[in-house]
């Protein structure tokens, strides 16, 4: 390549880092921003009625893990932050295998229609992005509650005589994200297996493999990448859910994401509140580390 070739080049090169200066700047105000700020209030002392005092202080880190007793000073676990950090990362976690679980055979469905009919099958799966999340959330309550429409089925035919306890338990919220965030699972799927070369399949047949066996080795290590976006954009939402857990959790099935409100809201502990949000924000930094992993695996892996 000529020195003139690699001027051009570095020129080019130049002029599309300034045109995108205006973006990479609103995004760095609008999105760092914000995290910078919920990382010096986890250093700052509770104001006495919210906000912060300036004066520096670790009490936001410390009562992630541990509490003081108000009468004594004694230091013990936080049972309480622990087991709803806990309940948030199960609950993501059963939410992400269950979509999976379910969504893996959709998409394989959609995928293998005739292209009109995989159409009709996509547009049915977007239908609920139109709605808002408050209104789906309300209706899967109208459903599980104890006069919904699930227990008026069951005490209907007989197979209840007293109608099943769903709602404000575990239950009740692993079934409302699991709603909500189905097509987030279906659609990257979709994408994945809808490059899949159906011949591997009849190539996998040929060689006496079970279909277990084609799944396990042809599906899914080609359609990883799919499993792996879906898996993300299912589990990151889900980890720092608010809406659902309100509704369908009430006040006894907190998650991490209504913690961190309630800290902001009546605990009046800004510093805690921030100190937590850092640690869900670490956690979903992780989480994306593991999919660019296992997605840089899985394109070397394959070509």
């Amino acid at each position: 390549m000529s020195a003139r070739e690699q001027r051009r080049i570095a020129a080019e090169a130049r002029a599309g880092w300034l045109l995108s200066l205006p973006a990479l700047l609103l995004l760095a105000v609008a999105a760092s921003g914000p995290l910078l700020i919920m990382l010096v209030y986890s250093f700052l002392e509770p104001g006495q009625y919210g906000n912060v005092e300036w004066r520096f202080s670790w009490d936001g880190w410390f009562g992630t893990l541990f509490s003081r007793d108000i009468f004594d000073g004694t230091v013990q676990l936080a049972d309480a932050h622990l087991t709803i950090l806990w309940r948030s990362v199960k609950l993501a976690l059963q939410t992400t295998l269950f979509t999976f679980v379910v969504g893996f055979p959709t998409a394989w469905f959609i995928a293998t229609r005739p292209p009109r009919a995989r159409a009709m099958w996509l547009f049915l799966i977007t239908i609920p992005f139109w709605t808002n999340l408050l209104i789906r959330t309300v209706a899967i309550n109208e459903i599980i509650r104890t006069e919904g429409l699930i227990n008026k089925v069951l005490l209907g035919i007989g197979l209840r005589t007293t109608p099943l306890d769903m709602l404000y338990s575990d239950f009740a919220v692993f079934v409302g994200m699991t709603y909500v965030y189905l097509p987030l699972m279906v659609l990257p799927l979709f994408a994945a297996i809808d490059r899949f070369d159906m011949r591997l399949l009849e190539a996998g047949y040929d060689l006496y493999a079970s279909r277990w066996k084609v799944l396990r080795r042809v599906i899914l290590p080609i359609v990883r990448p799919g499993i792996v976006a879906g898996s993300i954009l299912v589990f990151v939402p889900a980890l720092g859910a608010y809406v659902t857990p309100r509704i369908l959790g009430g006040g006894k099935n907190m998650m991490i994401g209504n913690f961190i409100e309630l800290q902001f809201g009546q605990g009046r502990n800004w510093p805690l509140g921030a100190a937590l949000s850092v640690i869900l924000l670490v956690i979903v930094m992780a989480a994306l580390l593991i999919y660019v992993r296992a997605a840089n695996r899985g394109t070397s892996s394959h070509g």
